[in-house]
């Protein structure tokens, strides 16, 4: 049986919706039987949200400031804010910037450490957070530097769909000259490894998507599908990746023909994102592949417009949550295996990849 699980759990921009669907998503004390919950932020911001939220119970909370007095039975909260923290739901601020950074920092140093064993981060306002210094454009750029990788692979999982992106958080008229065939060979490579090591598919199939409308046409609309994007298919395939394509994204989607592949790999940002979350947003996952931790966020943004309201849905928060823990066994348990240490099933994942042969 996989051992419990502590979890860490950054606040997110405290204006917006990220200590809401927290909440929410550890109301039921039963999720304290299935791994200890660990907040980085302020119990004061989580007790005035607390009081917002219509019908629930008491919740067992453990206010700390060191690991070593982390709680297995209670929702534990790391008090790495200043006391006199102030909460605006709603407003984009220069506090609620600092406080996000702090508490990301806090987060991603314990998890070096070893006092949390997964991280998932609740959504920031990357704008207000550069504007304070961040320096980085979102949580994928900022773990990548972190843990000094090479490359990462931002994957949005859900039930019926995993999406990655050749690129991430860039300006579109700076898509084409970011787009290479070594960089979406190597998007492929971490695809495959992951979808191996941290989802148990065996054999795993990626779609890869063209760039230009009807994969341009035969070039009429664009050349990059013959000159780029089939050379790094072949490439991949040449390597042993059952990567296929590439295919015209708006058929792709329309004609389901993603259900075919256990994932697909979009040449932009929106291009993948879009059809994800319009098939999955209200319980879509955002995995960052290829660093040496586990790392899941919700898939939705700070939402600041219901901010403080009782509207947030907690369901991706919940799903980014287990998500972690189901990737930390399948990882932990994958390489057991390689190593030759262990010949016992695979543990049960919630996520069921589609087309390739799932470890059973």
């Amino acid at each position: 049986m996989a051992r419990k699980l502590t979890v860490g759990i950054t606040q997110g921009d405290g204006n917006g919706i990220g200590y809401e669907v927290i909440i929410k998503a550890l109301a039921d004390e039963r999720v304290l039987d299935m791994f200890t919950p660990v907040i980085y932020g302020s119990s004061k911001i989580f007790g005035f949200y607390k009081k917002l939220i219509h019908n629930l119970d008491q919740l067992p909370t453990n206010v700390i400031t060191s690991p070593k007095d982390i709680h297995p039975k209670r929702i534990n909260i790391v008090n790495c804010l200043p006391d006199n923290v102030f909460v605006e739901p709603g407003q984009p601020t220069s506090e609620s910037a600092k406080s996000a950074m702090t508490s990301l920092k806090w987060a991603v140093d314990d998890i070096k450490k070893g006092n949390i064993d997964v991280l998932v981060t609740a959504p920031i306002n990357k704008r207000a957070m550069v504007n304070e210094g961040f320096g980085y454009t979102g949580h994928t750029e900022y773990l990548e530097k972190e843990f000094g990788v090479d490359e990462v692979a931002m994957i949005m999982v859900c039930d019926q769909l995993k999406v990655g992106v050749v690129t991430g958080h860039i300006s579109l008229k700076d898509v084409v000259k970011n787009i290479t065939t070594e960089k979406i060979v190597k998007k492929l490579r971490l695809m495959q490894q992951s979808l191996k090591r941290d989802f148990g598919v065996v054999e795993p199939k990626i779609a890869v998507l063209g760039l230009n409308p009807h994969c341009g046409d035969g070039g009429l609309l664009g050349d990059e599908e013959q000159t780029i994007i089939l050379p790094a298919v072949q490439q991949a395939q040449k390597e042993g990746i059952l990567a296929y394509g590439p295919y015209s994204p708006d058929g792709f989607f329309g004609l389901g023909n993603y259900s075919k592949y256990d994932a697909v790999l979009a040449m932009y940002h929106d291009q993948g994102l879009t059809p994800f979350k319009a098939l999955a947003f209200e319980q879509g996952v955002n995995y960052t592949a290829g660093l040496p931790i586990i790392r899941t966020s919700p898939d939705h943004g700070t939402a600041y417009e219901m901010a403080g309201r009782d509207q947030a849905d907690p369901r991706s928060m919940m799903a980014s949550i287990f998500t972690a823990i189901d990737i930390f066994n399948r990882r932990e348990a994958y390489d057991k295996i390689q190593e030759g240490k262990m010949t016992i099933e695979m543990p049960d994942t919630q996520i069921r990849p589609r087309g390739g042969r799932i470890i059973e």
